[in-house]
């Protein structure tokens, strides 16, 4: 019985007297570290029937064919140009194929510029590529 006094007295003490690590006060909550960067995922990549030359090209052939996009934004590895005519708004995203690669094109809309109704691609294509001066 004194064995088991003197071990559980030990016990005691020795989380009594344990430190919290640097930068945690009383009443804070230590949470587990942050996992590493999430696995990758591959993305949908929509059919090229009619979008030949635009999925699975990469930002600098697309600025090459249709001129400087009117909005460039990249969040993470994921990247959206927008290109503009008169007429219509066409929105690029960009995905890596794999794991630290170059995003690509692997999605496209296309909406009328004014009340952003859906259009025909072909047709929005068409006029942002004379908007830019390629045909």
């Amino acid at each position: 019985m004194p064995r088991m006094i003197v071990l559980f007295s030990a016990l005691m003490l020795a989380s009594a007297c344990s430190v919290a690590p640097s930068g945690a006060g009383v009443g804070t909550v230590s949470s587990a570290p942050r996992p590493a960067t999430p696995a990758f995922r591959a993305p949908a990549v929509m059919g090229t029937a009619g979008l030949e030359g635009i999925i699975g090209e990469r930002a600098g052939s697309l600025v090459r064919r249709f001129g400087e996009a009117r909005i460039d934004l990249a969040e993470g590895d994921a990247r959206k140009l927008q290109f503009t005519s008169d007429r219509c708004v066409l929105d690029v995203f960009l995905y890596p194929l794999q794991s630290n690669a170059e995003p690509v094109a692997t999605h496209v809309v296309a909406r009328e510029r004014k009340g952003g109704g859906e259009t025909d691609r072909a047709r929005c294509i068409d006029d942002i590529e004379r908007a830019a001066g390629r045909r």
